[in-house]
């Protein structure tokens, strides 16, 4: 499947392209813009006057792909005070009365006015790996922006790698997506965002343009592409996923019980830190996995699921992950592209880029898809459905038998922001609500609410993972929850070894069975047993207050608008507290 150019898929009436599509493609059309390659970018980007080089080796597999030569070197890009995303930057042209969208329009016109005095460059590439579902995408931008170029057609695919298989796609009742990046912009107007420099992120979900300006920070290029991408895939009746999924095959296992279980396939949903990636990227589950499986892995961030027929697809070849947890001499540095707000270090002699957030928070890497070991670009259908949460009232797993009350609390999914977002400090500390881990959804709740709803009626079975620590005594003394516990629940679910029983304070939801746990984590039923909780008056009121919340969220959301549909969540919500 293959999108339309705009003089196709507004033949019919070009008056309906919107305007920001048509500054847009305007100045993707104009003939000063260079179209540039790669590895023209890469050489382009060496020159910035914020990236510096070192002695690591691109990932050699991922510099063939591209086009770089023999012994091409990762770079690293600084910024300054910026170095996450910023939500409170973005404006959405479509919620936009007429007055308000008119000054949006004329001052993009006039943002582009000033970006011509700078030499242009753009790239084409190709989203989605499945021949069932690709996108083609453009980016325009500055000269001296070479290195998120780069990036992105790194991030994705470049359009002449997978040019044939493209051509011979089918055509989507989809426009191409437009993303335009001018870092220089600047503004006093109080309209736009302007907390440690200007910054807006203009998004025409429906023509599939957006606008990055004064946004130096790659992670804005990606998510605003993926952005486009999510939603086009959610007009075509697909659920957009942020989060990871992989497939386990047990038929190679000896143990004639488990040998049964053939294929499983486990999706997280979560926000950076809560393990979304830890849990999907795991080799063996913290050597839980028995002998004899196999694994492969869709991705650790973004996919959609198509309950029609049955399957999931992958919109990049790599993964844009965190450093943090990645020290020098890690293996996973041999699989390195391109990294952003790193250090540098000496380390045996040569000049290499220093993870761990030693520099800044955040720190970041493009890391190619071979560090998962075996992958694909399209995988079966999720078994299983995991929400991350940071709700210290809920034991590490819980098991939803309510459909409706597994999409609720996908929907109402309580966390807390990280240090990938460019929010004040004391925001980090907050609890809040991002609908189904996706901080990037740019349309309704209720259409993820019924795309959702789909995936759980089509078989999934959902369950939700506590990833920041359990109730001992208050909601700040905690019970921790230690990675290898929730590792060996994702075994135990896969192999389908626990046993459960209902919860008593929250009807359609089950907990494990004290005797089918202790076999596999032993203390696990006194330790996290919400009836054995101290202070538990005050446990039970805390969660009562956490599930109100989740109703009050819901009911203020665009919900209102589906009353049948808000009904069955807000219904499916209620404790016995």
């Amino acid at each position: 499947m293959s999108s339309l150019a705009s003089h196709e898929y507004y033949r019919d009436d070009m008056t309906k392209m919107p305007a920001l599509r048509s500054i847009a493609q305007t100045l993707c059309l104009d003939r000063r813009v260079r179209l540039v390659s790669a590895v023209e970018a890469y050489e382009l980007a060496k020159k910035q006057h914020d990236v510096m080089d070192t002695d690591l080796p691109i990932y050699p597999p991922a510099a063939k792909r591209l086009g770089l030569p023999d012994g091409a070197t990762v770079l690293v890009n600084c910024h300054g005070r910026i170095v996450g995303r910023t939500a409170k930057a973005r404006r959405f042209s479509t919620r936009m009365v007429a007055s308000e969208r008119r000054k949006v329009e004329a001052d993009i016109r006039e943002a582009v006015y000033g970006m011509r005095h700078y030499p242009l460059i753009k790239a084409e590439a190709i989203l989605g790996l499945d021949p069932d579902l690709m996108l083609k995408a453009t980016l325009v931008t500055t000269e001296d922006d070479a290195y998120n170029l780069f990036c992105w057609l790194a991030n994705f695919t470049p359009f002449t790698e997978l040019a044939d298989v493209y051509a011979q796609s089918r055509r989507l009742p989809i426009p191409d997506i437009l993303v335009v990046g001018y870092n220089h912009w600047t503004t006093t107007d109080p309209y736009y965002h302007n907390e440690g420099g200007s910054q807006l992120a203009l998004v025409d979900e429906e023509s599939n343009v957006i606008f990055n300006l004064g946004m130096r920070y790659f992670g804005e290029r990606k998510k605003g592409t993926l952005t486009l991408a999510w939603t086009s895939g959610m007009r075509l009746g697909l659920a957009a996923c942020h989060g990871g999924i992989k497939e386990i095959d047990f038929s190679g296992c000896t143990a004639p019980e488990v040998k049964a279980r053939g294929k499983r396939s486990i999706a997280f949903f979560g926000l950076s830190g809560t393990g979304k990636s830890s849990h999907t990227n795991s080799h063996d589950n913290g050597g839980t996995l028995p002998q004899g499986i196999s694994k492969v892995v869709l991705h650790d961030d973004a996919f959609q699921i198509d309950c029609q027929n049955k399957v999931c697809r992958v919109w990049e070849p790599t993964l844009f992950d965190k450093t943090d947890s990645r020290p020098l001499g890690h293996p996973d540095w041999r699989y390195m592209i391109a990294t952003m707000n790193l250090g540098l270090t000496e380390y045996e002699g040569k000049v290499v880029p220093l993870g761990q957030d030693v520099r800044n928070p955040n720190g970041r890497a493009l890391i190619d898809r071979d560090v998962l070991g075996a992958y694909v670009n399209r995988c079966a259908f999720p078994d299983i459905m995991v929400w991350l949460m940071k709700d210290t009232c809920l034991p590490p797993v819980v098991r939803f038998t309510d459909r409706n009350l597994a999409v609720a609390m996908g929907a109402s999914l309580m966390t807390r922001r990280n240090l990938a977002e460019n929010v004040p400090e004391e925001e980090l500390k907050k609890l809040v609500f991002e609908p189904f881990a996706n901080p990037f959804r740019v349309y309704e709740l209720w259409k993820d609410v019924e795309a959702f709803l789909n995936v759980f009626e089509a078989g999934a079975v959902g369950y939700a993972f506590n990833s920041v620590g359990f109730w001992k005594s208050s909601d700040r003394e905690l019970r921790k929850i230690p990675l290898q516990t929730s590792l060996s629940l994702q075994t135990a679910l896969l192999l389908d070894t626990l046993e459960w029983e209902e919860w008593a304070l929250l009807p359609g939801a089950q907990l494990p069975t004290r005797e089918s746990v202790e076999k596999l984590i032993a203390g696990y039923a006194d330790t996290y047993d919400p009836a054995k909780v101290d202070n538990p008056d005050r446990y039970q009121e805390t969660l009562g207050d956490r599930f109100h919340q989740r109703r009050v969220f819901l009911q203020n959301s665009d919900l209102h608008h589906r009353p049948d549909l808000l009904m069955r969540l807000v219904n499916a919500l209620m404790v016995r507290v």
